[in-house]
């Protein structure tokens, strides 16, 4: 079966480059501000804290993303490069940021989180779809119907980049310049980030405490970035089958039990 050919989309325009990566995690900090705050009007509470809380989660998601990535690398000059986004230091950084931004306004962390719940979850789906434009973040070698090659990705899906980069040395006997199909775990992730949404919308409506909400968030994504790992062409298997992700995933998922057990009474 022959694979889809992956072209990343990039368009120059004089001096800047625009990508679907940029263009993407615009778009996903705009959805996630738009969906709460039309959430927080409609429980009647004031929203224009959104605009500050958005601010401050594209700031300390940027530098949580790029210290995530330096740390992970083991290279401090990292944090200067234009590559190395890595989405659990964005998402952690995000959220400290805005408790600093919540707490200075003197909001309740407990209710802004709870309406922001299914925003985060339409703006991964949203961001997702940018490490798709750019051909990053995709999945190990695959010959299935969804299967696709990324012969300009970030980096290419070829023999060399899978088994230098991602440690799989199982392909290491083919030609170093062979491109190979991979799982396209971007437009997975995209699909489950839209689920999450779904779920956490029809849930809205809970009759727990304000904050119940977002542990169910933690909850499902850290269920979400656990599964969609197997699938992942990685370098940091550090533990048989799971990867550093998987334990910060495994991580979020039991935070999120607990925040939702304490937040369970009735409001």
């Amino acid at each position: 079966m022959t694979p889809v050919t992956h072209h990343p989309f990039a368009y120059d325009l004089g001096p800047l480059q625009i990508t679907g990566f940029g263009l993407g995690m615009l778009l996903a900090f705009v959805i996630g501000q738009m969906v709460a705050t039309e959430e927080l009007d409609r429980r009647g509470q004031e929203s224009g804290i959104m605009a500050d809380v958005t601010v401050g989660a594209v700031i300390g998601g940027l530098l949580g993303a790029k210290l995530y990535y330096a740390i992970l690398t083991g290279d401090p000059s990292a944090i200067l490069s234009r590559a190395g986004f890595v989405y659990w230091g964005g998402l952690i950084g995000g959220i400290l940021a805005s408790v600093i931004v919540i707490k200075s306004k003197k909001r309740s962390f407990a209710e802004i989180s709870d309406a922001t719940a299914p925003a985060l979850a339409a703006a991964y789906a949203v961001g997702r779809t940018g490490c798709w434009a750019v051909g990053d973040d995709y999945g190990r070698p695959w010959n299935g119907a969804l299967a696709v090659a990324f012969p300009e990705g970030a980096p290419p899906s070829t023999v060399a980049n899978l088994v230098q980069q991602f440690g799989l040395k199982g392909y290491a006997d083919l030609p170093p310049s062979q491109v190979l199909a991979v799982h396209p775990t971007q437009l997975y992730e995209t699909a489950m980030g839209l689920v999450m949404f779904a779920i956490l919308w029809r849930l809205r409506d809970h009759k727990h405490a304000a904050g119940w909400l977002f542990g169910a968030y933690c909850v499902l994504q850290g269920v979400e970035r656990f599964l969609v790992e197997f699938l992942r062409a990685k370098d940091d298997r550090f533990l048989g089958p799971l990867t550093v992700a998987q334990v910060i995933a495994l991580t979020f998922v039991a935070c999120g039990a607990v925040w939702m057990g304490m937040r369970s009474k009735k409001a």
